[in-house]
Protein backbone atom coordinates (compact mmCIF):
# COMPACT_ATOMS: atom_id res chain seq x y z
CA UNK A 1 0.00 0.00 0.00
CA UNK A 2 1.43 3.02 -0.60
CA UNK A 3 0.59 5.98 1.90
CA UNK A 4 -1.16 9.96 0.97
CA UNK A 5 1.88 12.02 1.88
CA UNK A 6 5.73 11.69 1.54
CA UNK A 7 6.11 11.47 4.97
CA UNK A 8 3.52 9.30 6.01
CA UNK A 9 4.92 5.34 6.04
CA UNK A 10 4.09 2.68 3.61
CA UNK A 11 2.49 0.02 5.54
CA UNK A 12 2.90 -2.44 2.44
CA UNK A 13 6.56 -2.26 -0.01
CA UNK A 14 5.95 -1.69 -3.44
CA UNK A 15 8.14 -5.36 -3.73
CA UNK A 16 4.97 -7.25 -1.74
CA UNK A 17 2.50 -4.93 -4.27
CA UNK A 18 4.29 -6.25 -7.44
CA UNK A 19 4.20 -9.91 -6.49
CA UNK A 20 0.47 -10.21 -5.81
CA UNK A 21 -0.36 -7.80 -8.70
CA UNK A 22 1.32 -10.36 -10.60
CA UNK A 23 -1.37 -13.23 -9.64
CA UNK A 24 -4.20 -11.28 -10.03
CA UNK A 25 -5.66 -12.84 -12.99
CA UNK A 26 -5.04 -16.20 -11.67
CA UNK A 27 -6.37 -15.69 -8.38
CA UNK A 28 -10.01 -16.93 -8.67
CA UNK A 29 -8.44 -20.59 -10.50
CA UNK A 30 -8.80 -22.97 -7.16
CA UNK A 31 -6.65 -24.85 -8.89
CA UNK A 32 -3.56 -21.65 -9.49
CA UNK A 33 -1.06 -20.02 -7.38
CA UNK A 34 -4.13 -19.04 -4.75
CA UNK A 35 -5.37 -22.81 -3.93
CA UNK A 36 -4.34 -22.94 -0.97
CA UNK A 37 -6.29 -19.83 0.05
CA UNK A 38 -9.56 -20.98 -1.85
CA UNK A 39 -8.80 -24.06 0.75
CA UNK A 40 -8.85 -22.29 3.79
CA UNK A 41 -11.71 -19.31 2.54
CA UNK A 42 -14.36 -21.47 4.10
CA UNK A 43 -13.23 -21.59 7.35
CA UNK A 44 -11.47 -18.04 7.57
CA UNK A 45 -15.22 -17.07 6.91
CA UNK A 46 -17.36 -19.65 9.05
CA UNK A 47 -14.45 -18.91 11.99
CA UNK A 48 -14.88 -14.78 11.52
CA UNK A 49 -18.75 -14.95 11.52
CA UNK A 50 -19.05 -16.25 14.93
CA UNK A 51 -16.66 -13.54 16.46
CA UNK A 52 -18.27 -10.39 14.08
CA UNK A 53 -21.18 -8.18 15.40
CA UNK A 54 -24.81 -9.46 14.44
CA UNK A 55 -26.10 -5.84 13.69
CA UNK A 56 -24.07 -2.45 13.08
CA UNK A 57 -24.82 1.03 14.04
CA UNK A 58 -28.64 1.93 13.41
CA UNK A 59 -29.46 -1.90 13.63
CA UNK A 60 -28.52 -2.11 10.15
CA UNK A 61 -26.26 -4.73 8.57
CA UNK A 62 -22.39 -4.57 9.46
CA UNK A 63 -20.02 -2.85 7.54
CA UNK A 64 -16.79 -5.09 7.07
CA UNK A 65 -13.12 -3.92 6.26
CA UNK A 66 -11.62 -6.58 4.02
CA UNK A 67 -8.12 -5.12 3.89
CA UNK A 68 -5.40 -6.41 1.59
CA UNK A 69 -8.66 -8.22 -0.47
CA UNK A 70 -6.71 -9.14 -3.30
CA UNK A 71 -9.24 -10.40 -5.82
CA UNK A 72 -11.75 -10.33 -3.74
CA UNK A 73 -12.21 -14.05 -2.28
CA UNK A 74 -13.11 -12.80 1.35
CA UNK A 75 -14.59 -9.99 0.52
CA UNK A 76 -17.40 -11.48 -2.11
CA UNK A 77 -17.47 -14.66 1.09
CA UNK A 78 -18.57 -12.00 3.61
CA UNK A 79 -20.95 -10.01 1.26
CA UNK A 80 -22.28 -13.22 0.70
CA UNK A 81 -22.70 -14.03 4.51
CA UNK A 82 -24.92 -10.93 4.83
CA UNK A 83 -22.14 -8.13 5.52
CA UNK A 84 -21.94 -4.81 3.72
CA UNK A 85 -18.03 -5.06 3.08
CA UNK A 86 -15.34 -2.86 1.37
CA UNK A 87 -12.50 -4.26 0.05
CA UNK A 88 -9.47 -2.74 0.23
CA UNK A 89 -6.15 -3.38 -1.77
CA UNK A 90 -2.82 -1.55 -3.14
CA UNK A 91 -2.52 -3.23 -6.06
CA UNK A 92 -4.70 -1.94 -9.20
CA UNK A 93 -4.62 -5.44 -10.67
CA UNK A 94 -6.19 -6.85 -7.77
CA UNK A 95 -8.84 -4.77 -7.64
CA UNK A 96 -10.01 -4.90 -11.35
CA UNK A 97 -9.62 -8.58 -11.06
CA UNK A 98 -11.80 -9.10 -7.90
CA UNK A 99 -14.61 -6.32 -9.62
CA UNK A 100 -14.03 -8.04 -12.57
CA UNK A 101 -15.41 -11.67 -11.00
CA UNK A 102 -18.10 -9.81 -9.06
CA UNK A 103 -19.37 -7.95 -12.27
CA UNK A 104 -19.65 -11.59 -14.01
CA UNK A 105 -20.87 -13.87 -10.47
CA UNK A 106 -23.84 -11.06 -9.08
CA UNK A 107 -24.44 -11.35 -5.36
CA UNK A 108 -27.60 -13.82 -4.40
CA UNK A 109 -30.49 -12.42 -3.02
CA UNK A 110 -30.01 -11.48 0.56
CA UNK A 111 -26.47 -10.81 0.28
CA UNK A 112 -25.13 -7.72 1.71
CA UNK A 113 -23.18 -4.91 -0.29
CA UNK A 114 -19.60 -5.32 -1.77
CA UNK A 115 -17.19 -2.43 -3.08
CA UNK A 116 -13.98 -2.20 -3.91
CA UNK A 117 -11.42 0.35 -3.66
CA UNK A 118 -7.79 0.79 -4.50
CA UNK A 119 -6.00 2.47 -2.12
CA UNK A 120 -4.51 1.98 1.87
CA UNK A 121 -5.11 1.97 5.23
CA UNK A 122 -3.31 5.15 5.91
CA UNK A 123 -5.87 6.73 3.49
CA UNK A 124 -8.74 5.30 5.01
CA UNK A 125 -7.37 6.56 8.76
CA UNK A 126 -6.65 10.16 7.18
CA UNK A 127 -10.56 9.90 5.86
CA UNK A 128 -11.91 8.85 9.79
CA UNK A 129 -13.19 6.13 8.10
CA UNK A 130 -15.02 4.04 10.78
CA UNK A 131 -16.41 0.23 10.21
CA UNK A 132 -18.19 -2.08 12.50
CA UNK A 133 -15.03 -4.89 11.83
CA UNK A 134 -12.13 -4.77 10.11
CA UNK A 135 -10.77 -8.09 8.83
CA UNK A 136 -6.89 -8.76 7.89
CA UNK A 137 -6.65 -12.17 6.23
CA UNK A 138 -2.98 -13.25 5.61
CA UNK A 139 -1.76 -9.52 5.43
CA UNK A 140 0.12 -8.71 8.31
CA UNK A 141 3.19 -10.79 7.63
CA UNK A 142 3.36 -8.78 4.20
CA UNK A 143 3.31 -5.61 5.86
CA UNK A 144 6.48 -3.29 6.74
CA UNK A 145 5.27 -2.14 9.99
CA UNK A 146 2.96 -4.88 11.91
CA UNK A 147 3.11 -2.96 15.14
CA UNK A 148 1.88 0.17 13.37
CA UNK A 149 -0.32 -1.83 11.01
CA UNK A 150 -2.51 -3.11 14.03
CA UNK A 151 -2.26 0.52 14.95
CA UNK A 152 -4.33 1.16 11.98
CA UNK A 153 -6.54 -1.54 12.06
CA UNK A 154 -7.81 -0.37 15.44
CA UNK A 155 -8.29 3.60 14.00
CA UNK A 156 -10.35 1.95 11.55
CA UNK A 157 -12.89 -0.16 14.03
CA UNK A 158 -15.32 1.57 15.80
CA UNK A 159 -15.62 1.16 20.04
CA UNK A 160 -17.35 -2.20 20.52
CA UNK A 161 -16.20 -3.03 17.35
CA UNK A 162 -14.38 -6.40 16.08
CA UNK A 163 -10.74 -7.00 14.45
CA UNK A 164 -9.48 -10.28 12.94
CA UNK A 165 -6.30 -11.00 12.21
CA UNK A 166 -4.87 -14.18 9.96
CA UNK A 167 -1.31 -14.99 9.86
CA UNK A 168 1.25 -17.74 9.99
CA UNK A 169 3.14 -18.24 13.52
CA UNK A 170 7.08 -17.99 13.22
CA UNK A 171 8.15 -21.30 14.51
CA UNK A 172 10.72 -24.07 12.91
CA UNK A 173 7.30 -26.18 11.80
CA UNK A 174 5.63 -22.83 9.65
CA UNK A 175 9.61 -22.88 7.89
CA UNK A 176 9.14 -26.70 7.46
CA UNK A 177 5.66 -26.83 5.87
CA UNK A 178 4.66 -23.10 5.17
CA UNK A 179 7.62 -21.85 3.68
CA UNK A 180 10.15 -24.56 2.70
CA UNK A 181 6.93 -27.09 2.39
CA UNK A 182 4.55 -24.97 0.41
CA UNK A 183 6.76 -23.14 -1.69
CA UNK A 184 10.09 -25.24 -2.71
CA UNK A 185 8.62 -28.97 -2.20
CA UNK A 186 4.51 -29.13 -2.82
CA UNK A 187 4.87 -26.02 -5.23
CA UNK A 188 1.58 -24.99 -3.45
CA UNK A 189 2.45 -20.99 -3.38
CA UNK A 190 4.81 -19.44 -5.73
CA UNK A 191 8.76 -19.33 -4.82
CA UNK A 192 8.87 -16.20 -2.22
CA UNK A 193 5.22 -16.09 -1.55
CA UNK A 194 6.59 -15.11 2.41
CA UNK A 195 9.72 -14.44 4.21
CA UNK A 196 9.68 -16.81 7.46
CA UNK A 197 11.23 -14.16 9.55
CA UNK A 198 8.21 -11.58 8.72
CA UNK A 199 6.07 -14.03 10.75
CA UNK A 200 4.33 -13.25 13.44
CA UNK A 201 4.18 -15.33 17.27
CA UNK A 202 0.46 -15.23 18.73
CA UNK A 203 2.29 -13.39 21.82
CA UNK A 204 3.67 -10.67 19.35
CA UNK A 205 0.60 -10.40 17.75
CA UNK A 206 -1.18 -9.79 21.37
CA UNK A 207 1.16 -7.56 22.00
CA UNK A 208 1.05 -5.29 19.47
CA UNK A 209 -2.93 -5.63 19.58
CA UNK A 210 -2.34 -4.64 23.26
CA UNK A 211 -0.49 -0.90 21.98
CA UNK A 212 -3.13 -0.50 20.02
CA UNK A 213 -5.89 -0.62 22.12
CA UNK A 214 -7.45 -3.96 21.45
CA UNK A 215 -8.24 -6.92 23.56
CA UNK A 216 -7.69 -10.57 22.23
CA UNK A 217 -10.90 -12.38 22.55
CA UNK A 218 -10.80 -15.41 20.43
CA UNK A 219 -7.40 -17.93 19.00
CA UNK A 220 -8.05 -21.10 17.17
CA UNK A 221 -4.90 -22.83 14.79
CA UNK A 222 -6.11 -23.64 10.93
CA UNK A 223 -4.73 -26.46 9.53
CA UNK A 224 -5.28 -28.43 6.37
CA UNK A 225 -7.91 -31.21 6.05
CA UNK A 226 -8.67 -33.54 2.87
CA UNK A 227 -10.50 -30.50 -0.09
CA UNK A 228 -10.43 -27.83 3.33
CA UNK A 229 -9.15 -26.42 6.42
CA UNK A 230 -10.16 -27.13 10.29
CA UNK A 231 -10.15 -25.50 12.85
CA UNK A 232 -7.24 -26.56 15.44
CA UNK A 233 -5.84 -25.45 19.15
CA UNK A 234 -2.04 -26.15 17.46
CA UNK A 235 -1.23 -22.13 16.28
CA UNK A 236 1.94 -23.49 15.46
CA UNK A 237 1.34 -22.83 11.96
CA UNK A 238 -1.33 -20.97 10.75
CA UNK A 239 -3.75 -19.00 13.46
CA UNK A 240 -7.09 -16.77 13.02
CA UNK A 241 -7.42 -14.35 16.40
CA UNK A 242 -10.30 -11.88 16.99
CA UNK A 243 -9.79 -8.56 18.92
CA UNK A 244 -12.72 -6.24 20.36
CA UNK A 245 -11.82 -2.50 20.37
CA UNK A 246 -13.37 -1.68 24.52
Amino acid sequence: MHATREEAPSSVSSEEIARFSALADKWWDPTGPMRPLHAMNGLRIEWASRHLPLRGRKSRKPHVLDIGCGAGLASEALAKAGYDVLGLDASANGIAAAQAHLEANPLPAGSGTLHYRQGSAEELVAEHAKFDAVMALEIIEHVTDPEAFMIMLAQLVDANGTVIVSTMNRTLRSLAVGKIGAEYLLRLLPVGTHEWRKFIQPSELGRYARAAGLRMVAVSGMAPSIGSWKETRDLGINYIAAFKKD
